[in-house]
């Protein structure tokens, strides 16, 4: 919640590139904004139907709910409740604290705290992934801002064997570090995953969410999480958890070619019954795999 006040020029980039809206939806969206004011927070489900034609898909929202979008995206409304994407739309004034600051950063500030907190979860990156962060807000600051924190010291230029420079990282961090060689089933929106072209340059990982392609061209799976071991990427797994049944079901881990020794292995067995216990379920079931050696020894590793 400190740094609130940061999320404001998006915001206000959304408000002000948003496409005019007719009298209707201009309309609708003051009747939901004066009902939060009034009565609190408030879902899609809370107003009828106003869908004047069948819906051709997923994102072909009904006016009630590219309303609230609308509002929402402008910074009018805040999502105070999200679940099983049922979210609940509240106004700030009912979720932000008195004591947070409020005020529009400058742009200076703005591109700067993009800077930091992009060095600060990446570690290592270009300009063009610390772009991407504030690439909403139109004449950020993000590459001047950049150059003068270069000089200043408090940014420095470094260099990846085989990755295409310039690369940046904040000043005094280590580059000594051990890796654990811990294993961690990652979610496909991980700040690791965001940048596809950045997984290929560091760690020769070619990834892709695939909920969003046609299902007779997916390769892996509808929503395939990747699995980190240490500094590699060695598998990704398509899983749902049945609620009714408490049983977590692996449709398909697919490993990469990449050779595993027994502690690994034991690694991502303990991973996978973390999994299954944050997904509130109490058995796995496993349908496929590429390599059978390695799921027979995850199989055994749950017995």
């Amino acid at each position: 919640m400190d740094d609130f006040r940061f999320s404001l020029p998006i915001k206000q980039a959304f408000a002000q590139r948003d496409k005019p809206v007719d009298k209707r939806m201009k309309n609708l969206m003051q009747q939901i904004l004066d009902q939060v004011e009034r009565d609190g927070a408030v879902g899609v489900g809370d107003f009828e139907n106003d869908r004047t034609e069948a819906s051709s898909g997923w994102w072909d929202w009904r006016p009630a709910k590219i309303a609230l979008e609308r509002l929402y995206l402008a910074g009018k409304l805040m999502v105070s409740w999200d679940r099983k994407f049922h979210r609940r739309y509240d106004v700030p004034m009912n979720l932000v604290p008195q004591e947070i600051d409020l005020s529009m950063p400058s742009g200076e500030g703005f591109a700067r705290f993009t800077i930091t907190r992009t060095l600060g979860a990446l570690g290592i990156c270009s300009v063009k992934e610390m772009a991407w962060r504030a690439r909403r807000v139109k004449g950020n600051l993000v590459k001047p801002e950049l150059e003068k924190m270069v000089t200043e010291g408090e940014v420095v230029l470094v260099s990846v064997e085989g990755v295409k420079g310039p690369l940046y990282m904040l000043a005094g961090k280590k580059t000594d570090v051990e890796i654990s060689g811990d294993v961690f089933i990652l979610s496909p929106f991980d700040t690791l995953n965001v940048f596809h072209q950045r997984l290929r340059d560091f760690f020769g990982f070619d990834y892709q969410i695939e909920c969003f392609v046609p299902a007779p061209k997916r390769l892996y799976g509808y929503f395939s999480l990747p699995v980190l071991a240490g500094d590699v990427f060695i598998a990704r797994m398509d899983s749902k958890a049945d609620r009714k049944n408490k049983v977590l079901l692996v449709h398909n881990i697919h490993f990469e070619d990449v050779e595993l020794d027994k502690q690994t292995i034991e690694k991502f067995v303990a991973a996978l019954k973390a999994f299954v216990a944050f997904n509130q379920c109490y058995d796995i079931r496993f349908d496929r795999t590429n390599k059978s050696a390695y799921l027979r020894a995850i199989v055994e590793g749950f017995s």
